[in-house]
């Protein structure tokens, strides 16, 4: 029976080439489309799941807020002190691991490269996480300064072949050297952590319990016990009450389940996170495509039913039952989907390079042959196969024998309520997407194009050591020569992202009253580099850098204490005066207008007192998701970054003069120029993957559809031919024939429409509101919408129309 099943499957598709060929490719392009985004999503949630000790793992994160009140702040980051003291006062806490990322260049023989990925972390690292040696001990590797376990690609970079074990490379500015006292694997593409080297944290010499402020690293802790960590953040709370009882502000650390950083985490890790919630939009997405295929599918079975009508009669009179017929057409649907399964697997071992290019991710090969992902692929094609057949199935088998053999079911409209209803949500489906992908690409241009308050195009961002600020004025002026150069200047942090936290108070505030502020030392040429527009007062200056470092002869007035020191026989150098550039933030902080502010006198964690010498306009230095908080830009001598603002005139030369004039001056630093628009791209890496993935999967839903549409045109089409016949025996025109077959799915389409705006607007505007600064939606999105899906759909249809009513009348009026 089921040889002869397989034979009458086999028949019908070779019959209705056109319709298995439409069924077949949509399939394969829904199926493709929803196993390319099972295979990201499988890839987003697999996140440290190699840890297996990671429902034991939690992430510190640091409240505070100072007694001048302001709101609570909070981040991933915490002082050197937290680990230990945690470790030593909660039996619940097993183990504890203090890290830090940072950049240096580092030297090996002949080799000189700039790493971004270079980690400190405590010996205790191989207790928390599941990461072996390849090669040397994890008990010793970070057990003293100055050690340094590579992973297997770096050690090859720097050493081919060769054993790396005991051999010593040079870390910035460290002339000792770090010894190599371990290799491990490359870190998993699914890890939160993303690291080339990983130090031991004692080579920072940072590791004291002074203080809970200088949160600069990142802190985890091991837990005994997966359920210790809702008993030991009520202690924690109470404990820290203590700890800050009468220092002026509040400190409050919150663990962050280890599992749920990559997805659920709002703070800003050392790798960028995917936000559940575009988990959750690709898989609505891998859904609705899905289903446009899967409805594709039943409309053109239903629409054939008059063809199939005949036979199911025939295999009814001499005995078939409803049963047997059922599960027919279930196993033709089965086959076909089988046949879409196949191909679509071929299509993602083809497509998955270029569409790792486009998710900007590293999906293995490996994954598509897995047998858990084959088993996926099976359970979809069964899955599609019961939706897809079940109806057309259902139809097909209760067909009377005497009415069909009669002719009489010709004239029945069997399942077209079934068919409109289906038109209408693929294109409500379609038109959703359109309108979220029109919506989603004006917020990511919003972004591309918002003016910051600075300019980030024409500055080019240059890491350097700390060793250049004794030479930086001669290597400022040395970049000055190219006249396309308009100025440089160095500081702490680009304004593209400025995380340095501070306090601050104006000089009427109690000394137990603070301010929490951001803050980025810079040197006098930072405003006009970086293209900040003052609002009031002026820019700081030379003498403002001298003043700060307590150079003597600063003169910068007698707002300064100032001594002699008993028995020198002179007066001591002056006390560090600072002259302030606060935003608008700021000073609304502390109460002022931006004129209000120019002459105040204020201090930054009391040891900066000084004045506010101009309040700059407010500008992002943070996401868009966040709203402008306080900033306080400060002279101090503290670099990491060099700025060259350019005029955009012969780029290409100016940007040779760059590099050929940083060989000269630096030749020990690689030169690693980039624009800050860089940078900025950087920060909405999710949101341009989304987008980009957004606009792939929106225009397969829109082809589908389509394919959907033109296989029912067909149809109709030729339901309609002796219709079509006499109306131009008539005298009617060709584009009065076309529009005639293509008013009912222009209706059909405007109905989708109205249901499909105000949900897209519902739910683009919910996603909005995650962006402080956001686009709105605007009217003209829908009339693009939903005049573009109009033009298609008669496009679509008007192709079959012209092509049955220029078929000469007279041969489709002749009798059967």
């Amino acid at each position: 029976m089921i040889k002869n099943w397989l034979l009458t499957a086999l028949r019908n598709l070779r019959k209705n080439k056109t319709a298995a060929a439409i069924n077949i490719f949509g399939l394969t392009v829904g199926l493709s489309s929803c196993l390319l985004i099972a295979l990201f999503i499988r890839h987003e949630l697999s996140y440290d799941d190699f840890e297996t000790r990671g429902d034991r793992i939690a992430r510190v994160i640091m409240e505070y807020r100072f007694d001048g009140g302001g709101e609570v702040r909070s981040g991933n980051f915490t002082s050197t002190k937290v680990a230990p003291t945690f470790k030593r006062t909660f039996p619940e806490v097993e183990s504890a691991v203090r890290m830090r990322m940072d950049e240096y260049i580092i030297k090996s023989g002949d080799k000189l490269l700039n790493e971004k990925r270079f980690m400190f972390a405590d010996s205790s690292f191989f207790d928390l996480f599941s990461f072996g040696l390849l090669r040397g001990d994890v008990h010793s590797a970070l057990s003293g300064p100055r050690r340094v376990i590579l992973t297997e690609t770096t050690a090859r970079r720097y050493f081919g072949e060769q054993d790396p074990m005991g051999r010593m490379i040079h870390v910035g500015n460290d002339t000792t050297g770090y010894l190599i006292t371990g290799v491990m694997k490359d870190v998993p593409d699914n890890s939160v952590f993303k690291f080339d080297f990983l130090a031991s944290f004692s080579s920072l010499f940072a590791n004291q319990e002074e203080t809970y402020w200088d949160a600069n690293y990142g802190t985890f802790l091991l837990l005994r016990s997966s359920k210790d960590l809702a008993l030991l953040q009520p202690k924690i709370t109470a404990f820290m009450k203590t700890e800050m009882q009468g220092k002026g502000a509040m400190i409050n650390f919150i663990l962050e389940p280890f599992m749920r950083i990559h997805l659920y985490s709002p703070y800003i890790g050392w790798e960028p996170t995917t936000p559940m919630v575009y988990i959750y939009i690709l898989s609505i997405v891998a859904l609705l495509i899905l289903v446009i295929a899967c409805s594709t599918y039943i409309n053109l079975s239903t629409a054939r039913s008059v063809d199939r009508a005949r036979e199911v009669g025939v295999r009814k009179v001499i005995g078939a039952g409803r049963g047997q017929l059922f599960w027919q057409f279930i196993g033709e649907s089965f086959l076909l989907s089988l046949v879409a399964v196949v191909l679509s697997l071929l299509v993602v071992v083809l497509v998955l390079p270029s569409f790792n290019r486009l998710a900007d991710r590293g999906l293995p090969l490996s994954g598509v042959f897995s047998g858990a992902f084959i088993f996926f692929a099976l359970g979809v094609a069964v899955v599609v196969s019961l939706l897809a057949g079940s109806y057309p199935a259902m139809v097909l088998s209760r067909f009377h024998p005497v009415t069909v053999l009669k002719g009489a079911f010709r004239n029945t409209r069997s399942g077209q309520g079934l068919r409109q209803s289906l038109i209408i949500f693929q294109f409500a489906i379609s038109v959703f997407l359109i309108v979220s992908t029109i919506i989603l690409q004006q917020q990511l241009k919003y972004i591309r194009n918002r003016d910051l308050g600075y300019d980030r195009e024409h500055v080019i961002e240059l890491p350097m050591e700390a060793p250049m600020l004794a030479n930086i004025d001669y290597i400022k002026n040395q970049f000055r020569f190219d006249p396309d150069v308009l100025s440089v200047s160095y500081c702490r942090s680009s304004p593209v992202q400025i995380m340095g936290g501070y306090n601050m108070r104006s000089a009427t505030m109690p000394s137990n009253q603070q301010v929490a502020v951001f803050g980025d030392p810079i040197d006098e040429d930072f405003v006009p580099t970086t293209g900040l527009q003052l609002v009031a007062g002026e820019n700081i200056t030379r003498q403002d850098m001298r003043d700060a470092a307590g150079s003597a002869g600063s003169g910068s007035g007698g707002s300064r204490s100032a001594g002699g020191s008993a028995g020198s026989g002179g007066a001591a150098a002056p006390a560090p005066f600072f002259h302030f550039l606060l935003n608008e933030a700021a000073a609304r902080d502390l109460g002022w207008s931006p004129q209000e502010a120019i002459g105040k006198r204020m201090f930054m964690d009391d040891s900066r007192p000084g004045i506010v010498k101009g309040v700059i306009k407010d500008f992002n230095f943070h996401s868009l998701h966040d709203p402008i908080k306080g900033l306080v830009l400060f002279p101090e001598m503290r670099a990491h970054s060099l700025l060259v603002r350019v005029s955009g005139e012969h780029l290409q030369r100016t940007l040779a003069f760059l590099e050929s004039k940083w060989a000269s001056l630096e030749p020990g630093i690689p030169y690693a120029a980039h624009f800050l628009d860089e940078n900025y791209n950087a920060i909405y890496t999710a949101e341009n993957r989304l987008g980009t993935v957004m606009n792939l999967f929106s225009a397969i839903a829109i082809v589908l559809a389509c394919l959907g549409l033109f296989g029912l045109s067909s149809y109709a089409a030729k339901q309609r031919v002796k219709e079509i016949g006499i109306r131009k025996v008539l005298g009617a025109r060709l584009g009065h024939l076309a529009f005639l077959l293509s008013a009912s799915f222009l209706r059909l389409a405007a109905v989708a429409l109205v249901i499909a705006f105000p949900l897209a607007w519902l739910v683009m505007d919910r996603w909005l509101a995650d962006f402080a600064y956001r686009t709105a939606i605007h009217w003209w999105v829908f009339v693009v919408a939903g005049s573009a899906v109009l033009v298609i759909t008669l496009a679509t249809v008007s192709i079959q129309a012209v092509r049955t009513a220029l078929v000469n009348p007279i041969k489709n009026l002749k009798v059967e």
